[in-house]
């Protein structure tokens, strides 16, 4: 049987990086965290934490530190239908993946409407965010993955509707004499990391062929915003970030008719649902409040 002082101790390590902080969160001393460590250290027979700055988890400690979480939203659902346990003083933290775009959009009134949980973000593309749930290490996923993962219910969120957008002074200078597969494979282009296809698949859509820009790289959902406003390069950019700098002419729509529409799903684990409901609810409320309507829409 493992002792769960010792679990709550490793997840604590891992979720704030360091001994110091774990002991802070724990209302403990460091060294009594230290010892924790050690012993389920010697109780699994493996190392658990890379000492560091952070301090990182090892595979299996990784695997320990989602196992206590998930006890944890376990218990908490428990305490919802048996009133009779004691009530647990500290919030439930939940662990989501959601892509860039959706956290710079809509996600964060989600979140806030929802209220009793503490939440713990993985930022990836949402064409690899439902792989963390495959992997059990979040509880719930902004995907663009309709097919429901083992374990997991799917939800249909809408589509983000993207633009190709750039300043005028931009277009001026790269499209002047139009805007065409030789042009554009000279104007640069933004992209966010290597993970990023928004970009190449609207030229596909929009040119039929491959095409090949100079590339700006920007790991930011406002800097796409800010440098196609600053005349650095063209970038697909979520309509609901740019519509107000389209409405006033900051910015313009390469191809007005040609947007790029993402589906995006909810997807979460069975096992936590309940503990999840007040959540979900708030997603998809304002998921599809923001967001552009699937042409398939089906309630959950």
């Amino acid at each position: 049987m493992l002792d769960y002082a010792h679990l709550s101790a490793l997840a604590a390590v891992i979720r704030t990086g360091s001994f110091e902080r774990a002991a802070q969160y724990l209302n403990v001393t460091p060294s009594a965290v230290s010892q924790r460590i050690k012993l389920l250290e010697e109780r699994i027979g493996t190392v658990l934490v890379i000492r560091g700055q952070p301090c990182v988890p090892t595979e299996a400690g990784q695997r320990l530190c989602q196992h206590v979480e998930q006890v944890a939203l376990l218990e908490s659902s428990l305490r919802r239908t048996l009133p009779g346990l004691k009530a647990d003083t500290q919030s439930v933290t939940l662990r989501i993946a959601v892509n860039a775009d959706s956290l710079a959009t809509w996600f964060i009134p989600a979140m806030a409407e929802a209220t009793g949980y503490l939440f713990d973000l993985v930022l990836d593309d949402q064409d690899y965010s439902a792989d963390w749930l495959r992997r059990g290490e979040v509880m719930a996923a902004v995907t663009s993955h309709g097919t429901p993962i083992q374990g997991c219910n799917c939800r249909p969120l809408g589509a983000m509707r993207y633009i190709a957008t750039a300043s005028p002074g931009f277009v001026e200078r790269w499209f002047s004499g139009g805007l065409d597969r030789e042009t554009v494979a000279r104007a640069p282009c933004l992209i966010f990391n290597q993970k990023d296809r928004l970009q190449h698949a609207w030229l596909r859509q929009a040119f039929d062929a491959e095409i090949r820009p100079p590339l700006h790289w920007l790991p930011s959902s406002q800097a796409f915003v800010d440098a196609a406003l600053a005349g650095l390069g063209w970038g697909m950019n979520p309509e609901v970030s740019v519509r107000e700098h389209l409405r006033t002419g900051r910015l313009v729509a390469l191809k007005p008719s040609l947007p790029l529409e993402v589906p995006l799903f909810w997807q979460e684990s069975r096992i936590v649902g309940p503990v999840m409901a007040d959540l979900t609810r708030t997603v998809l409320k304002t998921a599809r409040a923001l967001l552009t309507c699937l042409p398939v829409s089906r309630e959950p």
